[in-house]
């Protein structure tokens, strides 16, 4: 039996065809009970990784191919640039914790280059680590390389002495690589005179062995060079893909320890990952007030504010959405959206919340939404509801020359430690693959372009579907061999990850120590002020328990802002967005005339000629047919133009739906409507 113990998944986003589906599904089609994520320098997979192994009955091994700094992590001389390897892998939950801690550190203290630990991080962090001594770049390999036998010996004695039994001489063989017969000779010289264990491992960038040249293409992506480029970076054999026992067992018969050793590992390694935990911080409250009390002692001050009469349809919705944020133990949640919007509204920053979270009357008490969810029916059970407990979705807008005071806000408030950017993955689309593998192949960019436009511009539009409805596409992919080539291609690595970013949004805030949950990085672009940055996505976090916060910056609102204190300067009169009348028949007219050119959401071809068309009289009308204006209930826009027009008859599924569907002229247009049946 034989493990997989060293591969690598897209997110390495060099290391490309690897996606962690395909590895986890090969690992359990050729009998192997377990198998490793070993990405360099990064944990971007690891989640993913772990939900792909467990659906194919694979356990998981998590770990990285960490860069090791030849001094100090906090060195940055010209020899710091090419740091050695040191493969890592997590043996239990203790292991795990110190796996996202050295990997987040090497990331936010030991950037040079490469994310960079030392040896001081290593030992700190070794507890629950099993250690190999990683590919020729590896710092043993290296000194052996260079005839340093007495370097390499008293390297292995420290590794040995640092993992405690957990430290492996690690063998490889791929074509190509500069001196790796002479080094695996001296790696297994160095385990005789040692006693030290030795694992035989395979580097992985892709899953099957017909998949190499799609992976030297995606590379020339990535690396933003050509095939014909002799200089480009290049893995010199197919070899890295997963291999079966028996190929490994051809390879390492002078060692069948070596072999016999991934099983041992992997029976050493056992980490479960903890869904489902709450990281919601715990809000500050005075005098230690629990939290679900102070927030509705501030609900009532609030609800007297805006309601002074106390309505008694006021006072019953209150109560009933307080009592379900208790029963989902939410309280500490609101507390932190009240806090920043309070520091938002003391400061005068451009504010607006989107979403379901508009339906909340706690939210509006808390001066966080400023739209009264009572008037005009909203239901609070699409924002939060106790047969669903999933954390609510509070997408908060703030104009966009002030974002970066919110997020310095949370950092302060919470600490520098508990605050960071959420990180996002591009990925290949339809056009993209065409495009950028017709850049690789070294062909006319006019005519890669002229065939990335026969691709449909549409949502979710893919390759496959794009040659079913085109038969231009068809015709040009049978036309020459370069350009069936150039498509096949393009298929073949369309989705894969092209490149990470900051999300434009995503803010997480922590009880804990990030660190301790997910791995960080610095952020892509920054100031070096700027919170770290997760190395995970925000659906993984999610699912991690961690509290997700949507914080938009939008220009409307920056222009807005300005807007208001233009008019406060040049014609002196205090004025606020909610002081706008909503019945303004100047306005209307104005939008009616489709002359909307820098009007949010109103300003695309498509939506001015429905807003001509509409003539919209109430902010009703602007409303519904934003919601309409999207794939799906598009087809629903001429019944709802001419309904309001009376050219057709207004119709309802049922006389009982009428009060509900009045308003929008018999269309069902809204999630709320279909829940108020």
């Amino acid at each position: 039996m034989f493990v997989h113990l060293h591969n690598h998944s897209e997110y390495s986003l060099l290391d490309g065809l690897s996606r962690v589906e395909g590895m986890a599904q090969r690992a359990a089609e050729l009998g192997q009970p377990a198998i490793a994520l070993t990405d360099h320098g990064n944990l971007y997979g690891i989640i993913d990784f772990y939900r792909a192994a467990r659906a194919a009955g694979v356990k998981p091994i998590l770990g990285c191919e960490t860069y090791v700094a030849p001094g100090s992590r906090l060195s940055r001389e010209p020899n710091d640039r090419s740091p050695a390897h040191l493969t890592v892998l997590a043996q239990n939950e203790t292991g795990y914790r110190n796996l996202l801690k050295l990997v987040s550190r090497s990331h936010l203290e030991g950037f040079y280059y490469r994310p960079r630990a030392d040896r001081e991080l290593i030992e700190e962090h070794s507890e629950g680590l099993i250690a190999l001594s990683a590919c020729p770049s590896g710092e043993l390999p290296r000194l052996l390389a260079a005839g340093r036998t007495g370097d390499a010996l008293q390297t292995a004695e420290w590794y040995r002495r640092v993992f405690e039994g957990r430290f492996y001489l690690e063998l490889m063989h791929h074509e190509g690589v500069p001196e790796q017969d002479a080094i695996n000779k001296g790696l297994i010289e160095l385990a005789r005179e040692t006693g030290l264990p030795m694992v035989a491992t395979n580097d992985c960038h892709y899953v099957t062995k017909d998949q190499a040249r799609l992976a030297d293409v995606l590379t020339c992506i990535q690396t933003n060079t050509t095939l014909d480029d002799p200089k480009r970076m290049q893995l010199k054999d197919d070899s890295y893909y997963i291999k079966s026992e028996e190929e490994m067992a051809a390879l390492w018969a002078e060692v069948p320890e070596a072999l016999a050793n991934t099983v041992r590992i992997a029976d050493m390694c056992n980490v479960d990952i903890p869904f489902g935990e709450s990281h919601v911080p715990r809000f500050p409250t005075p005098d230690g007030q629990a939290a679900h009390g102070f927030l509705t002692k501030l609900c009532e001050q609030g609800m007297q504010r805006r309601y002074p009469d106390r309505p008694t349809v006021v006072e019953e919705r209150l109560r009933y959405e307080l009592d379900v944020i208790r029963k989902t133990d939410f309280a500490d949640y609101f507390l932190v959206v009240w806090d920043i919007f309070r520091f938002v509204n003391e400061r005068q920053i451009l504010s607006a919340v989107r979403g379901s979270a508009a339906a909340s009357l706690v939210l509006y008490c808390l001066d966080v939404t400023q739209i009264d969810p009572l008037p005009t029916r909203l239901v609070f059970e699409r924002f939060l509801n106790v047969e669903r407990k999933e954390m609510p979705d509070i997408d908060m807008d703030f104009q966009d020359d002030r974002r970066a005071e919110v997020i310095r806000y949370c950092v302060e408030r919470y600490g520098r430690e508990h605050v960071a950017q959420i990180i996002t993955f591009g990925t290949l689309g339809a056009k993209a693959a065409v495009r950028d593998v017709g850049r690789a192949l070294g062909i006319d960019l006019a005519e890669v372009d002229r065939i990335a436009r026969l691709i449909p511009q549409r949502l979710g539009m893919t390759l496959t579907t794009a040659l079913e409805e085109s038969t231009e596409l068809q015709a040009l992919a049978r036309s020459t061999p370069e350009y069936g080539n150039l498509i096949a291609t393009a298929l073949g690595l369309e989705g894969n990850v092209r490149h990470a970013s900051t999300h434009a949004a995503g803010v997480i805030i922590s009880e804990h120590p990030l660190a301790d949950v997910v791995p960080l990085q610095r952020p892509i672009k920054g100031d070096g002020n700027d919170p770290p940055m997760t190395q995970i996505a925000m659906g993984p976090l999610a699912e991690l328990g961690l509290l997700k916060m949507d914080f938009l910056g939008l220009t409307n609102l920056t222009v807005l802002d300005k807007t208001v204190k233009l008019i406060g300067e040049r014609r002196g009169e205090r004025l606020t967005l909610q002081d706008v009348r909503l019945d303004d028949r100047s306005t209307f007219d104005l939008l009616g005339a489709a002359d909307t050119w820098g009007v949010f959401q109103l300003e695309s071809s498509g939506m001015r000629r429905n807003i001509r068309e509409l003539k919209p009289t109430s902010v009703a009308d602007v409303s519904a047919m934003i919601a309409l204006y999207r794939p799906g209930p598009m087809e629903h826009i001429a019944t709802f133009i001419d309904a309001k027009h009376g050219r057709t008859a207004i119709r309802y599924p049922h006389d009982a739906l009428k009060d509900i569907l009045e308003e929008t002229y018999g269309v069902i247009v809204y999630q709320d409507q279909v829940l108020s049946v």
